[in-house]
């Protein structure tokens, strides 16, 4: 059941990177009979599926069975996925949605209505599954508790994302435009989500107990009995809840609440009348153990983790996907455009995290973490009998193999041979608890780490660096497709100036003006590092000169009446110089500090005389003028 929270999220992830493609011109309706033809066959191939695998149930045994319907709806449900990505991206059926002026002004009412086709999806396959995976569960079980029981199990998986978007929608209706501002920026969105976050964290258990439709255990023997465990082990909570999963057939137990106000201790009707009272102990003891070893907290640490490094590495992830050409080459040999291809890129990778990191990361803790709890009995008792004896009762009842997979927790085989193995050497108890230690430890830091490369390539150090890089790669690639784009190369010139390349600078500015001998961004900037560059060897008076004359000649701007003055000063020409920094101040728009600056220089230049206006004008070049963008019609940044 655990496997379905990851199904949703990524049904989640697939709707909501639907944003980053391009809006289609027009919206076929025949998509709709595309899309309920797909619907209508993917119902028909599950109920046939089940019908053969029901056929084939006396054949197999419990235990093969088992692996095979789970295996069966594992398949099945990644189908799911994808019919429901191919309503989104294929048939655009959101598109048909976000026409709504209501679920334009609340996209999160719209993402939920696409959720719930999912949700469907996974209904249907439950539907057919039934017959066959009632089999597993003591006692009988109705089709309406088998149903009911996996779609409530499965919600509080996107209830923070729910309410987190709805906070989002709703601060986009606020009237107060400072307030509203202040929330949507960065600082102000990690602000509320982690509020949002400690709200649910405190508070969530309230809403799921509704949810799960979770009674008071009555009271009796085995109320007393639990309550009497949890006094003797401290343990602090609101209530102790009938949990009637898969109508209450399902022998199993479990523990929410990060403070004891809100904390509630669940045991399903099935556990306590097929174990015995030291049985029931010894479950108590191993959810007493996840809210003692704090696990609870370390999950909502795990989730705050993710959602803090997605936020940081986004907008990067975005760009660098850009660069990677090889990729845009595949798609568009399937006849998918360059826009679409980077927003595929885009969701496949954060499809990919996602898994990585719940499926193996987030698994890999829970896994250690539940070997945790099993160990718990051991801090009250020595005594572990009790609880390898649930193991094999659970085993025996559902037709489990011992040595079955999980990812969320360790086969029941690895379990109840850990617990054997401590209760012959209890230093392995210690062991573990050190090692899980070690990886909270080992977890806070990469975290710590990765937020922090993370702030700084999105808002600090690197970001200009890292902005540099992507652009450089992107204007290659362009160049690439596109070797006579003359303005591509004057991109290319300005980024290796800023990294003082000096050569490369100068090859792609003479790139330009091979191709177009008019490109007075080219021109111009060419004939500044030509005139100023820091590295006297790529100096060049005359060429300066004879560059600035082309460009004013094509555009007389105050940036170009600029480097003019520039180039007829280092030509010793200074009262021509005097002359065009003075149009350039006449002609400029702002920046009008740094002309007159340019005017007094020149100025002060020819009351020296000899050598003094030698060193001064090359004192000037070397350390008194740093380069400075100015915009021009263009669009591109001229480095002056």
């Amino acid at each position: 059941m655990f496997s379905n929270f990851l199904y949703f999220l990524i049904a989640l992830v697939i709707y909501t990177s639907s944003q980053l493609f391009e809006p289609p011109k027009t919206l076929d309706p025949h998509n709709w009979l595309y899309f309920l033809a797909l619907s209508g066959a993917f119902v028909l191939a599950c109920r046939f599926l089940f019908y053969r695998l029901t056929r084939k149930a006396v054949q197999l045994g419990r235990a093969a069975l088992d692996q095979h319907v789970n295996r069966l709806i594992r398949k099945l449900s990644v189908t799911a996925l994808g019919i429901y990505a191919a309503s989104i991206y294929v048939f655009k059926l959101d598109q048909w949605l976000l026409k709504s002026a209501v679920f334009k002004m609340v996209p999160t009412l719209a993402a939920v209505l696409f959720l719930g086709l999912f949700l469907l999806y996974l209904v249907v396959i439950w539907n057919f599954a039934f017959k066959v995976q009632s089999m597993f569960f003591p006692g009988r079980l109705r089709k309406k508790d088998f149903l009911v029981s996996h779609i409530s199990f499965s919600l509080p998986a996107l209830l923070p994302w729910f309410c987190l978007s709805l906070t989002a929608d709703l601060i986009g209706f606020l009237p107060f435009e400072g307030v509203k501002a202040a929330l949507t920026s960065p600082s102000g969105e990690i602000g509320y989500i982690l509020l949002a976050l400690a709200v649910m964290a405190v508070f969530g258990p309230l809403l799921i107990r509704r949810l799960w439709n979770c009674d008071s255990l009555e009271q009796g023997p085995s109320r007393e009995m639990i309550e009497q465990v949890c006094r003797k082990a401290g343990l602090k909570y609101r209530d102790i809840l009938k949990w009637e999963l898969f109508g209450g057939a399902m022998i199993t137990a479990g523990v929410m609440g990060v403070v004891s106000r809100f904390r509630y201790i669940l045991v399903t009707p099935a556990l306590l009348n097929t174990l015995s009272e030291d049985e029931i102990e010894a479950v108590i003891f191993h959810e007493i153990g996840h809210v003692q070893k704090h696990h609870m907290l370390y999950y909502l640490m795990f989730f705050a983790g993710f959602i803090a490094i997605n936020f940081l590495f986004f907008e990067p992830l975005m760009l660098l996907l850009y660069t990677v050409s090889p990729a845009y080459a595949g798609f568009a040999w399937i006849g998918i455009q360059r826009s679409d291809a980077h927003a595929a890129m885009i969701t496949i990778t954060l499809i990919g995290c996602f898994i990585l990191y719940f499926r193996f990361a987030f698994g890999y803790f829970m896994r250690n973490f539940e070997r945790q709890a099993d160990i718990h009995i051991f801090r009250f008792k020595p005594d572990v009998s009790p609880m390898i004896s649930t193991f094999q009762k659970i085993a025996f009842m559902t037709g489990q193999a011992p040595d079955k997979p999980n990812w969320h927790h360790y086969s029941i085989g690895e379990r109840v041979d850990f617990l054997q193995a401590c209760g012959k050497d209890p230093f392995l108890v210690v062991r573990h608890h050190a090692h899980v230690n070690r990886l909270i430890w080992g977890y806070l830091l990469l975290v710590t780490l990765i937020c922090a490369m993370g702030y700084s390539v999105s808002y600090g150090i690197a970001k200009e660096p890292f902005s540099q890089f992507v652009t450089q790669k992107i204007v290659e690639q362009e160049l690439e497709l596109d070797p006579d784009n003359s303005d591509l190369y004057a991109v290319v010139g300005d980024y290796h100036y800023d990294r003082k390349a000096y050569e490369k600078a100068v090859e792609a500015y003479e790139n330009v003006i091979r191709i177009d001998p008019e490109n007075v961004h080219a021109l111009n900037n060419l004939a500044w590092l030509y005139a100023t560059c820091p590295d006297e060897s790529f100096r060049n008076r005359e060429r300066a000169l004879a560059l600035a004359v082309t460009a004013l000649s094509v555009e007389r701007k105050a940036y170009v009446l600029d480097t003019y003055a520039e180039a007829l000063f280092v030509n010793d020409k200074v009262d021509q110089a005097i002359e065009a920094a003075t149009q350039a101040l006449a002609a400029a728009d702002d920046k009008k500090r740094y002309y007159r600056e340019q005017i007094q220089r020149f100025t002060q230049y020819l009351k020296t005389d000899g050598e003094e206006r030698h060193g001064r004008r090359r004192m000037n070049h070397l350390g008194d003028q740093p380069a400075r963008p100015v915009g021009n019609d263009q669009g591109h940044g001229v480095l002056k």
